[in-house]
């Protein structure tokens, strides 16, 4: 594993290279080229690199899907700010989950409004939208910067793909600003293959700890022809320069309320599974996704009492009750992967363990089988388990290769 500090910049001068090397963006009928190495310890994400795809927008009605994550430089600044000044005839924005300023609550309705700071037009594409066909059709060409986490739940990726089917129906051109994987590291969990267990938080067949950047997802999605009807949208690429898989990345900026920090976004793949369960992960702490607990001493000695923080008021589990449980906030971030020795510990330890999975419906749609569960319910020991989806992961691993943009972690 290689580390890096990030010093996100804007990309100076006239010439884009692709990862050190390749003078071209990424686009559908160019195949994902892969880094081989890396020529400076300076992380460049996509929408850093304004010479690369500002002049792609020039004369054109333009249209972003982005949110808090969508900043430019080590300023931050966002980008909606930075494609004014550059005088692009930006026409409005798109928010996903979490809304366009990121302070949403998870699940809650998320309502078109109007960017306080500079008043462009927000919709939302989280939920049913009956425009979101005439908005497309307003412009000529959209933009899609957020920040994924790298697990299959993480809604922003159903975000994008929603993104491609309005483009590829429409006939628009999609610029997608790549962004590091913060758990690029891994891929685990079993995939997602019937589709009785599709959802938000399992739309696409891929592993549940995904490996992809949003990028190279998009390649996956127009390559296998995940768009309805096997549409095809004309995707281009803006790819991170100086990263690959092996590359430790710390995010900038937090992407939706319950991951404050770094430790919280590589425990998230782990825990996100409790969500199926009335098991607490923190929320309406300080600590969300840092800490597990229930009301029952029988899960630990560690206590705490959710309540009600910004973000984090309507869906907390346990508020108000002291929980027992586990406090993980000591864990070294950058060497946490996806495990299911949380989940099997606490089903383990639950007097009745028929309560455990209080949605169950929800657990397989986040598993994106039903298979977890009942291997959970069976008695069946992490290896066991993990090795029941080895077959699945292998072949996905093979398809994945096709669309990678970066040097690989194996």
């Amino acid at each position: 594993m290689k580390f890096l500090p990030l010093v996100a910049s804007s990309l100076v001068g006239s010439m884009f290279f692709f990862c050190g090397f390749n003078s071209q963006a990424s686009n559908l009928t160019d195949p994902p080229v892969k880094s081989d190495f890396i020529v400076n310890n300076e992380i460049k994400t996509g929408a850093d690199q304004l010479a690369a795809y500002l002049p792609l927008l020039k004369g054109k009605k333009v249209g972003l899907m982005g949110n808090q994550t969508s900043v430019v430089g080590a300023k931050k600044e966002h980008l909606v700010d930075v494609l004014l000044r550059e005088k692009v005839d930006l026409r409005f924005g798109f928010a996903p989950e979490h809304g366009f300023r990121g302070d949403i609550e998870r699940g809650e309705k998320v309502s078109n409004d109007k960017d306080a700071k500079t008043g462009l037009p927000l919709y939302t594409l989280y939920g049913k939208n009956d425009k979101q066909d005439s908005i497309i059709q307003s412009i000529d060409i959209m933009i899609f910067d957020l920040q994924d986490v790298g697990a299959r739940f993480y809604t922003y990726i159903a975000s994008m793909h929603r993104v491609m089917e309005l483009c590829a129906k429409h006939n628009k051109e999609l610029i997608v600003l790549d962004r590091p994987n913060p758990c690029g590291d891994q891929i685990d969990g079993p995939v997602r293959k019937d589709d009785k267990f599709k959802s938000n938080v399992s739309l696409h067949k891929i592993a549940m700890i995904h490996g992809l950047t949003v990028g190279e997802l998009a390649h996956m999605i127009n390559g296998e022809k995940w768009l309805e009807n096997g549409r095809q949208c004309k995707v281009t690429v803006i790819p991170v320069q100086n990263w690959d898989h092996a590359t430790m990345y710390e995010l900038p900026v937090v992407p939706s309320p319950s991951l404050p920090n770094h430790l919280s976004v590589r425990l998230y793949g782990a825990l996100c599974l409790f969500e199926g369960t009335d098991i607490s992960v923190g929320r309406g702490t300080d600590w969300p996704f840092q800490v597990v607990g229930y009301d029952n001493p029988v899960y630990g000695d560690f206590k705490y009492t959710p309540g009600e923080k910004a973000g984090m008021v309507k869906h907390v589990e346990g508020k108000g009750q002291t929980m027992y449980g586990q406090d993980l906030r000591g864990l070294d971030a950058d060497q946490q992967k996806f495990t299911l020795k949380y989940v099997l510990d606490f089903y383990n330890k639950m007097p009745d363990k028929t309560k455990f999975f209080a949605r169950p419906e929800f657990f397989d749609k986040l598993a994106g089988t039903d298979e977890l569960r009942k291997q959970i319910i069976a008695g069946k020991t992490e290896d066991e388990i993990k090795a029941s989806w080895q077959q699945e992961l292998t072949e996905y691993k093979e398809m994945r290769k096709k669309y990678l943009l970066y040097t690989d972690f194996e």
